[in-house]
């Protein structure tokens, strides 16, 4: 994985190689280089890594992106913010697991920085309700809850939020 500013200085040389290449009138070489610079352009925004990472947790292999998600060092520096948000969203399914705590604060910092999806939002909401039903936080809980069925403008997760909500009374 290259940090976001390489990939950005590589993509300029690329376009600037291919315009020379257009100049000498080597289409081909040219047009080449263009889509080489495409690539580089959309791993800067959509980084390989956590793509991997949620191919990962999409087997339900928890260690294997917790491998994938290791190999970002940095993720303010070598992430875009909306990357940044699906980082520590990866890293609060994970940690609900294990460790309410941490998958709390990593839900809440995925959701301070946005998640580009609203399918996800809503999830990542209606997770951190879950978490605080468990806590007994009712009024957070019922505020987030809210908020994801808001959120969830396709309506892929009103089964959930019914039955937390039913949870939730009973509480």
């Amino acid at each position: 994985m290259f940090p976001k500013v390489i990939k950005l200085i590589l993509a300029a040389a690329s376009i600037g190689y291919s315009v020379y290449q257009f100049t000498e009138s080597y289409t081909g070489n040219g047009i080449f280089l263009l889509l080489i610079a495409g690539m580089f352009i959309l791993l800067y925004f959509k980084n390989e890594i956590i793509f991997l990472a949620f191919l990962r947790l999409r087997k339900q292999d928890f260690e294997g992106t917790l491998k994938w998600l290791g190999r970002i060092g940095n993720p303010e520096a070598n992430l875009v913010r909306s990357q940044q948000g699906y980082f520590h969203y990866l890293h609060g399914v994970i940690e609900s697991q294990t460790n309410l705590t941490k998958a709390e604060k990593s839900f809440r910092k995925a959701l301070s920085l946005g998640l580009s999806m609203s399918t996800d939002e809503a999830m990542a909401k209606l997770s951190l309700a879950g978490i605080l039903m468990q806590k007994r936080r009712k009024r957070e809980a019922t505020t987030l809850l809210n908020d994801a069925k808001k959120t969830d403008t396709h309506n892929v997760l009103s089964e959930q939020i019914k039955m937390m909500q039913q949870q939730l009374k009973k509480i």
